[in-house]
């Protein structure tokens, strides 16, 4: 009867939080950029079918070809020469451009996906238990979020990489490590805003258990802004792989990702610069896109945004 009670009074404010979000639409702001995402996500689960070379094939006679370039090469599947033409044309040693940005967009949405998802599983419950119970537990968790923020994360990543040795997984750990103090403290502030609200209160009162109010209650009107974070978080890491790879400490070679391309072609940039451009632009464009789908969402769910 009690739980009865409490649904209804959460179900209410749903409602009403749906009628203000249909009020809204999404828009090409959100599509736009929800479109390049699906692109680029089809071509890195479907590259391994594309009559293309193998990322890691190189024409010695087309180093740094500009797109268009036709070249011959031995295509996957074939034991003779074909002649093939380089759409993107090819890098600093005679790689295929194209299939080496399909190939590299696997390692960078892994770390950009996956990273952000140790961040909120871990960060999240870490706050929502924080900002729920507050007293000592809160002063712990923050305490611990803190020195994990104190803590250089370069520094962290070198240790990391040397101990474990460099390779996706280990960076995909690392990365996702480095993001729980942030999920934890987006997890905390709505934490703290939504135990104060009259249907978690009326679950109190009404004798309904910890448990099911930090799942019924707690977690459902906290999830909505961690997944709009998450977006946001998700364009930070594609960037950091790329500013990792500079120093050394992304994905091992010959394994392709955008970050790697744009730092073997920063010494043709006055030669070739579409060595270094092409791979610049495509993650510019998905960063983008991360950034603009998180602000719609969070213009859907925050009722002082006022863009439609």
């Amino acid at each position: 009867m009690a739980e009865t009670a409490i649904d209804n009074v959460a179900a209410g404010e749903a409602e009403g939080l749906a009628g203000r979000r249909r009020r809204r639409r999404l828009g090409p702001g959100f599509w736009l950029p929800a479109g390049w995402i699906g692109l680029v996500v089809f071509g890195a689960a479907t590259a391994g079918f594309w009559p293309m070379p193998a990322p890691e094939t190189i024409d010695f006679l087309n180093r740094a070809a500009m797109p268009g370039t036709v070249g011959e090469i031995e295509l996957a599947g074939q034991t003779e020469l074909s002649e093939f033409r380089y759409l993107l044309g090819t890098d600093n040693i005679g790689r295929d451009m194209l299939s080496r940005l399909l190939y590299g967009a696997r390692v960078s949405l892994l770390i950009g996906l996956l990273s952000p998802l140790i961040g909120l599983l871990v960060g999240g419950a870490l706050g929502v238990v924080a900002g729920y119970y507050r007293g000592r537990v809160d002063g712990a968790v923050v305490a611990a979020m803190d020195v994990i923020l104190a803590f250089p994360a370069l520094a962290l990543l070198l240790a990391i990489t040397f101990y474990l040795g460099p390779s996706l997984p280990n960076l995909i750990l690392a990365l996702g490590f480095l993001s729980v103090p942030a999920s934890a403290r987006v997890a905390r502030a709505n934490t703290l805003s939504v135990a104060r609200r009259e249907f978690v209160l009326a679950a109190k009162a009404m004798g309904a258990s910890d448990l099911y109010i930090l799942v019924r209650e707690i977690v459902p009107n906290v999830l909505m802004p961690l997944l709009v974070f998450a977006m946001l978080l998700v364009a930070v890491l594609i960037v950091a792989e790329g500013t990792l790879s500079f120093l050394g400490l992304s994905v091992p070679p010959p394994t392709p990702s955008w970050g790697t391309m744009i730092e073997e072609g920063r010494e043709l940039l006055d030669q070739a610069p579409h060595v270094t451009m092409i791979p610049a632009a495509v993650m510019c464009l998905t960063v983008l896109s991360f950034n603009l789908i998180g602000d719609r969402l969070r213009s859907l769910i925050d009722p002082r945004e006022s863009r439609l």
